[in-house]
């Protein structure tokens, strides 16, 4: 996919995601996230399951994506619980075992971390929905690796693009991909009406310094 394609696809996810009310953007009332930080925007992928549309576009996003960038890609991991889904019918569609990542090892049997099989050096793609400050993805990148496998890369659903998520996937030198971001959504946001011009500079401030958001 060329960039023109990429920004196609970024606008067509943001778009389908806010039909959904898989997003919301509130400037004038902020959210609050389970870690206290104050935000304009709430984002729950889990909506995506059930449109079918939408879902088989993500889907197909996904798919192409590990096709151009990560032609290597041998088994195709879920993060739990959110990316599993998703994970799942990529897999189907390139035809690739899949596998799915806990956020902590089973409290009992064998105490699993990764559920389904990987093989020490199997090249393995992680699926993520979402990408806020990446600490989660990277967790479940690495437990990839600590299994004796190679994780490849992350893709996600959808980046808040947060600047510390970026430095974590930097600093990692772990790469990543997502079908669509916060900057395509206030595009789309502005011109379906959602915003208002007004809105705009607040909230690209949000991204720019969460921490002073509001304040």
């Amino acid at each position: 996919m060329n960039m023109s394609q990429l920004e196609t696809i970024a606008q067509h996810i943001a778009a389908s995601l806010l039909e959904i009310g898989a997003v919301a953007l509130r400037p004038q009332q902020p959210f609050t996230w389970t870690s206290g930080l104050k935000s304009p925007i709430y984002c729950d992928n889990r909506l995506t399951m059930s449109h079918p549309a939408i879902r088989e576009a993500i889907a197909d996003g996904f798919a192409t994506l590990i096709k151009e960038k990560f032609p290597q890609a041998e088994v195709v991991a879920g993060t739990a619980t959110a990316g599993i889904p998703h994970a799942a019918w990529v897999a189907q569609k390139l035809g690739l075992p899949m596998i799915y990542i806990r956020d902590k090892a089973k409290g009992h049997g064998k105490e699993n971390l990764i559920e389904g099989t990987v093989k020490p050096g199997q090249k393995v793609i992680v699926i993520e929905d979402l990408i806020s400050t990446g600490g989660s993805s990277l967790k479940a990148a690495l437990a990839v690796n600590d299994a004796g496998a190679e994780a490849l890369g992350v893709l996600a659903i959808f980046s808040y693009q947060l600047d510390k998520a970026t430095e974590a996937f930097q600093a990692a030198n772990m790469p990543l991909h997502t079908l669509s971001n916060y900057s395509a959504l206030l595009e789309v946001a502005l011109e379906k009406g959602a915003i208002q011009a007004s809105d705009m500079e607040l909230l690209r401030s949000w991204r720019a310094n969460p921490a002073a958001y509001g304040l």
